[in-house]
Order: C-alpha cells, then structure tokens, then sequence
C-alpha cells in the first residue's frame, strides 16, 4: 500500500507527463491502484487537512485515472473533458504534490466529462458545480503533465498555505 511518502512532488519529472490510458486487459489493476490513491488522499487530509481528489500519476502510475472523493469515492478511468462553459472563475489553488502553496489560477465554471467507471461502463457526467467542475480540471490536467503552477495567472499568482494546527 502507498503511502505519502509515495506521492511526487513539484519538480518531479513524471508529473509532466502525458499518461497513457486504461486498457480494458488492465482493468483488474485499476482496484489496487485506486487503494493506492485513497490511502494516499486519506494521508494528505490527515496531515493538510485538504483532498477531495487525487490523478494516478501524482503515485507515479501514469495512466489516465483520476479518483475523487466528496461526498462519495468516484473513480473515472481514462476521463476526457468534452465541454467547458464559456464562463470562468478565479479561485485560489492548491494541489497534494505541493501542498503548502496555493496558485491562483482561472477554471471554467461548469465541464461535462466523459470516462469510464470501475465496470469498464461508458459514463457522461455534466458537473454544474464550478467546485467540482474546477477539481476535475485540475484533476484531467495532472493526466496531460499539466500543473496549476502552469496555469497561473501572473507572476503574483502564488502564496503559502498557512499550516494548519498540529500538523
């Protein structure tokens, strides 16, 4: 079982990544990937007190899987983003494999995001919710090798995350 001292941090090179996606054959490792990925999640809101969700590649699984969890676990293999509103927010950041900084960066306010669930079955969700919707982004985005750091508005766009008490 991974644990937080698996997850990669800002700089590591994997995170730049573009992942490869899920093969069907490769289904019957997708329930220990997502172990991984929830006990790391669980890790990080222990200590930061933060996580709603968390993409394979942040364990250096590098492929197109991302694990959510809300209000319930969600998992979303191979997860594409085929809409985005034309209406976008500002909102301050924060990511695991960096997570004392927040950046400031620019989300669509509503995405509509197609995957595959846990059974292999096609899904279409239309996420309303820009929280949800800004999480998917940023989830969808560590599939690409993207980072919030690279979305950053300006050069000011970065601060510290005040540490929460007893971590």
């Amino acid at each position: 079982m991974k644990t937080l001292a698996d997850l990669l941090l800002l700089g590591d090179p994997r995170l730049y990544e573009t992942c490869a996606p899920v093969l069907e054959a490769e289904l019957p490792l997708v329930a220990g990937w997502v172990a991984d990925l929830h006990a790391v999640m669980e890790d990080i809101r222990a200590t930061y007190r933060f996580g709603r969700g968390i993409a394979a590649p942040q364990l250096g699984i590098m492929k197109r899987l991302v694990y959510l969890n809300v209000d319930r676990p969600l998992v979303l293999i191979n997860p594409e983003l085929v809409e985005m509103s034309a209406a976008t927010f500002e909102l301050w950041d924060d990511c695991m494999s960096f997570p004392n900084l927040l950046v400031r960066v620019r989300r669509h306010q509503q995405v509509r995001v197609r995957y595959r669930d846990a059974n292999w079955q096609p899904q279409t969700w239309q996420v309303e919710d820009a929280s949800l919707a800004e999480l998917l982004q940023h989830e969808c985005d560590h599939l690409d090798g993207v980072l919030c750091t690279m979305r950053a508005l300006d050069p000011q766009a970065f601060r510290w995350r005040p540490t929460p008490s007893g971590a």
